[in-house]
């Protein structure tokens, strides 16, 4: 194994508090989800995150299979649940918008572009991610 880069965040307070990048990047004051304060929340920055790697998955897959894509347009909805025992998990829904490709060719490489993003294999297994492209369901494989 090789390491390609390392992030470095701290967060003071939680939910409530103040998150920041090592580096300053990234400096947010932190909210819980329907307070009505000012500041984002986890489910807010894991949206980001997954949709641009995601998106970036997307464009090397498509590179290496010579299928040049003019734009692509991921949506992350992550979801912040709570099932009957009061615990909480999350779910994903990933919608992706590939132009200059046709709806097949955008199925196929949303479908290879789940097995190789790193986001998209650390949650295998571990909660409900759903993909749409082009307006489609994807199938996804075990």
């Amino acid at each position: 194994m090789k390491t390609l880069y390392t992030a470095h965040a701290t967060t003071i307070a939680g939910r409530e508090g103040h998150s920041e990048t090592d580096d300053k990047q990234i400096s947010v004051n932190m909210s819980r989800p329907g307070s009505g304060k000012a500041g984002t929340n986890p489910e807010q920055l894991f949206a980001c995150g997954y949709s641009a790697c995601f998106g970036s998955a997307i464009a090397a897959i498509a590179e290496k299979h010579g299928n040049p894509i003019s734009e692509i347009k991921v949506q992350a909805d992550v979801n912040l649940n709570q099932d009957e025992d009061g615990g909480y998990f999350l779910s994903v829904t990933l919608n992706a918008s590939l132009q200059g490709v046709d709806d097949s060719e955008a199925q196929q490489l949303v479908q290879m572009a789940h097995h190789v993003c790193p986001y998209s294999k650390a949650t295998r297994g571990n909660i409900e991610v759903a993909i749409i492209a082009n307006g489609e369901a994807v199938a996804l494989a075990a």
